[in-house]
């Protein structure tokens, strides 16, 4: 009898679970419920999104990114995505034969290389990121731009420019047309390629242009999508990421060491972003999918990643 008691209230708590398990629309519609304040805060916001590393290699997160980027921009934000395309502009520099040479970090870029990251950037990996918006789900638009489109970006040569080449710096950002088009609702995709007042174009670094562009256009946020999960309290320890810190933080963090690598021009361009208007940036995970999406809907204001206050 005590066994079969015992069944009994086992089959019976199941029951209880079953009936208070959720169902696929039921689950849907209370997350966007639960979602509307956040919505509504960022609604007609300004998110600079700098796209690129593992987030620009596999497709599954190819797929993710732009699924978020499409339904950011339904729920009436307003996206504009920066990117660069290193491996790619390897890969075909390796098939033309022409050297692949570093300088502090930098690509050295004399006029072919010029030419080859320009070909790269704006004719290809700038195109396969639009087609994408606007092919793979409906209410995706996107225009592709790069910094010579209607003198969006001008630039200056680096100042080590003897050792560099046409590796150039942001003279200035003129933001009429990506205001022309997030009111009319598109996404700008702009390639890192500037241009100097006699035409020169310019190799930039992506993380400045967005960091640039977030601040010509008072954005709410800088996104840095990265491969590493974002600033780590001990960069040998994977367990032990910042959520968030202020600037002052944040420099203090560089000051003794816990910020290197790649990731020091990243903080960099954060820090000078905000100290020039731009409200938070962040760092966050192009290898986790949907990392943008959760940056973006989160309860607190920390998402994914490191987000950087003032």
């Amino acid at each position: 009898m005590l066994s079969e008691c015992v069944v009994f209230e086992s089959e019976a708590s199941n029951l209880a679970i079953v009936e208070n398990v959720e169902n696929p629309d039921q689950l849907r519609v209370r997350i966007i419920s639960e979602s509307l304040p956040c919505i509504q805060n960022w609604r007609g916001k300004i998110v600079v999104v700098k796209y690129g590393g593992a987030a620009m290699k596999s497709a599954e997160l190819k797929a993710s990114v732009v699924r978020d980027l499409v339904l950011l921009s339904c729920l009436g934000l307003r996206p504009i995505v920066v990117h660069g395309g290193g491996s790619e502009i390897n890969t075909l520099l390796d098939w033309l034969n022409i050297p692949v040479r570093f300088h502090d970090g930098l690509r050295v870029t004399d006029a072919k290389t010029m030419e080859v990251v320009s070909m790269v950037l704006v004719g290809k990996v700038n195109k396969d990121i639009v087609s994408r918006i606007n092919c793979a789900y409906p209410g995706g638009s996107a225009v592709g731009l790069s910094g010579i489109d209607d003198c969006l970006l001008m630039a200056r040569p680096s100042p080590n420019a003897a050792q560099l080449g046409f590796v150039g710096e942001i003279a200035k950002v003129n933001p009429a047309i990506l205001i022309t088009l997030l009111n009319r609702g598109r996404i700008p995709v702009i390639a890192s390629v500037a241009v100097d007042e006699s035409g020169q174009p310019y190799n930039i670094i992506a993380n400045t242009v967005a960091g640039e562009v977030a601040v010509a256009l008072g954005a709410e946020r800088l996104i840095l999508m990265t491969d590493v999960a974002g600033i780590l309290e001990d960069r040998e320890d994977p367990g032990s990421l910042v959520k968030q810190i202020d600037v002052k933080g944040v420099k203090k963090m560089m000051e003794e060491g816990k910020v290197g690598g790649g990731m020091i021009r990243k903080v960099d361009c954060c820090v000078q972003s905000i100290c020039e208007g731009v409200k938070t940036a962040s760092t966050i995970d192009g290898r986790v999918q949907h990392s943008l999406l959760h940056e973006i809907i989160s309860f607190h204001g920390v998402g994914s990643g490191t987000t950087i206050t003032c």
